[in-house]
């Protein structure tokens, strides 16, 4: 019976997660209680719990977390200066007058700001209160609206910089380590973030090109459900210019930056918060009241991923105490069919668990589980890293405990119906899922460009 406790913690553990309880202390809570019960059976030894002191100042003292809060401040300074608003309507303009020119503006602005926010549910919240009602009063299917919208919100997992990659890059880079050193490896070899950004350019910027192929093929075959915006002027080159250059200048810097080795993911998010306080100051919208919700919002995200990050330490230890990593290895084993079958079964409990946990719960509490043994097996670990991270956008579309559905069906009118937005997001499912495959049969999409930019260094 023994043996099977941390299998019996984790259902524990998303079991109180699902009851609503904050998602830190039920980790942090769970693991204590499995701990002490194990303590006073004699299943457990204590000794595991004396390296938690050291795994929290590690975590706390990581210079690549620090890009976290970073790109958190310029995510939350870009939304709040008005940048998307003024991006949607130049875009508008330029494509509007076309059928599916609003659902092609909608993909190109929010691959935008997924590469300058990196935040999910401000993307979706953001275009859903300036896209959805313009989209509806022009004509929309409902279901194209919301669909195009969820999904084009969720491109910040995988589009560089983003936040869900930082934090699946240390992660990795940690369980990368550790498989190597389980292989008595003398000179370890390392991932890094900026691998996980370079990996991730072509797989992200090939959705979005599918996205676009998608809206275009919708716009020929049914463009009744689709009409051209016959009510919108034509757009000025200076206002497209003046409203488009400020923020692409500002992801070329900062990405650029990380990709020819100029800054670590850490010094280029702090480029990017400087550079998002100068647009927004520009822009007259960095006021002292305008200074303050933006910091207090950046506090209460970064706490909060902290937070969680304090709690799957816990978890983690306790796990590993109770021989976890060696239930989960041997079950691979057992599997038979080698490291497809292995990879296949993680993809699809992360995208089952992407139902009912946040990213950053899955990635620090169920990646750090599977990845070392995959890595063991010899899985590339930037190839890994995307594939995990289009398999959790693509959850957070999956009716019906998507969090991007949850998102839009908060700021959507009432005459939208829950079932349109589901509706809608089916077709997007299909093509990440599409996207996923590709990226199984071609693994150099996303293994080339980092591999090719560390040669040259």
């Amino acid at each position: 019976m023994v043996e099977w406790i941390p299998l019996l913690m984790f259902a524990a553990v998303c079991l109180v997660l699902i009851l609503g309880y904050p998602v830190a202390f039920s980790l942090a809570g769970t693991a204590m209680l499995f701990a002490g019960v194990g303590i006073i059976a004699g299943w457990f030894d204590p000794s595991y719990l004396t390296a938690l002191p050291s795994r929290l100042f590690g975590t706390i003292n990581n210079v690549t977390l620090m890009a976290v809060p970073l790109f958190v401040l310029m995510g939350v300074l870009l939304e709040r200066s008005r940048i998307a608003e003024d991006l949607l309507d130049t875009m508008a303009k330029l494509f509007g007058r076309l059928p599916g020119g609003l659902s092609i503006a909608v993909i190109l602005v929010g691959a935008l700001l997924a590469a300058s926010t990196g935040i999910v549910g401000a993307t979706v919240v953001t275009m859903g209160l300036l896209s959805l009602p313009s989209m509806l009063r022009r004509g929309y299917d409902p279901a194209i609206a919301t669909g195009t919208i969820c999904a084009t919100g969720t491109l910040g997992q995988i589009i560089p910089p983003s936040i869900a990659l930082v934090l699946l890059g240390d992660t990795l880079s940690t369980a990368y380590q550790q498989a190597q050193l389980n292989m008595n490896v003398v000179n370890p070899e390392t991932v890094s973030v900026g691998d996980l950004f370079m990996g991730a350019l072509i797989p992200g910027l090939l959705l979005v090109a599918m996205y676009l192929v998608y809206a275009v093929f919708i716009a020929w075959r049914n463009p009744q459900r689709v009409p051209p915006a016959t009510d919108i002027g034509k757009v000025p080159i200076s206002q497209l210019v003046a409203n488009l250059l400020p923020p692409v200048v500002l992801i070329v810097a900062v990405l650029g930056s990380i990709l020819i080795g100029a800054a670590t993911p850490t010094e280029a998010a702090a480029v990017g918060a400087l550079g998002a306080a100068l647009l927004a100051r520009l822009k007259g919208e960095l006021s002292l009241k305008r200074l303050g919700e933006v910091g207090q919002s950046t506090l209460e995200v970064t706490c909060m991923v902290f937070m969680i990050l304090i709690g799957a330490a816990v978890f983690s230890l306790v796990f590993r105490g109770y021989g976890g990593d060696d239930l989960i290895q041997s079950l691979f084993e057992q599997l038979g069919g080698g490291v497809g079958v292995a990879v296949l079964v993680v993809m699809v409990a992360i995208f089952l668990l992407g139902f009912i946990l946040d990213f950053i719960e899955i990635t620090f509490v169920v990646v750090p589980i599977v990845a070392p043994i995959l890595l063991a097996m010899g899985v590339d670990p930037v190839w890994l890293g995307i594939m995990i991270a289009i398999n959790l956008q693509t959850s957070f579309l999956t009716p019906p405990f998507g969090f991007a559905l949850f998102y839009l069906r908060g700021v959507a009118p009432e005459t939208v119906h829950t079932r349109d937005i589901y509706r809608g997001v089916v077709p997007f499912i299909c093509l990440q899922l599409v996207m996923l495959v590709i990226l199984a049969v071609w693994p150099d999409l996303a293994t080339t460009l980092p591999q090719w930019v560390r040669s040259l260094r």
